[in-house]
Formats: C-alpha cells, sequence, structure tokens
C-alpha cells in the first residue's frame, strides 16, 4: 500500500500555496492577523488600489484603500458609500471564482 495525499501524486507536500498574511492593528491596539486575497484596481475609481483581507479567525473580508509608500504598506478605511460599493461588487466580481 502506497502512502498517496488527495492529490494522488505520492508525494509528502501539502500543493496548496500557503496565504500571505499581515497584521492589522485595531482601534483598542489589538492586532488581528489576516490572509491577504489580493490587490486589485477598480475601473470606476481610478488611481487608486483596494487590498481584501480576510482574517484568520473570521470569514469576514475586510476591503481598505491600499496605498504603497516608499517601503510602508498603508491602509485606508473606505469611507464614502458609494466608493464602498463600487469596490465590493469588483471583489465579488473578481474573487467569485475562488
Amino acid at each position: 500500500m502506497s502512502d498517496t495525499h488527495e492529490c494522488g501524486c505520492g508525494c509528502d507536500h501539502d500543493h496548496e500555496e500557503e496565504m500571505e498574511t499581515m497584521f492589522l492593528t485595531l482601534d483598542d491596539d489589538t492586532e488581528l492577523e489576516c490572509g491577504v486575497l489580493g490587490v486589485f484596481t477598480v475601473e470606476e475609481v481610478p488611481g487608486k488600489e483596494y487590498i481584501a483581507l480576510l482574517p484568520l479567525e473570521d470569514e469576514t473580508v475586510l476591503l481598505y484603500e491600499y496605498k504603497e509608500v516608499g517601503e510602508e504598506v498603508e491602509l485606508d478605511v473606505i469611507e464614502d458609500d458609494a466608493e464602498f460599493d463600487k469596490v465590493s461588487a469588483a471583489f465579488d466580481e473578481l474573487f467569485e471564482e475562488e
């Protein structure tokens, strides 16, 4: 009997790609580890990039405006409801297959 895994190749490693993670510091100074689902643009909102994060202990996707400033990454809350709706719709369209 061979020792095979779900992939059926007979290997002993996991074929699933590990998700990149980052930590968010919340208002109460606690940190929340999140998987990075992706950085994306929205056609209706030119000149901005957005990031989709998935807290490792939750299934609620978090959407933020994403900026790289030198070596640092800045995340900004999307405060405009119309902009958030466009970003959310774009996220749904881009990631629904995954």
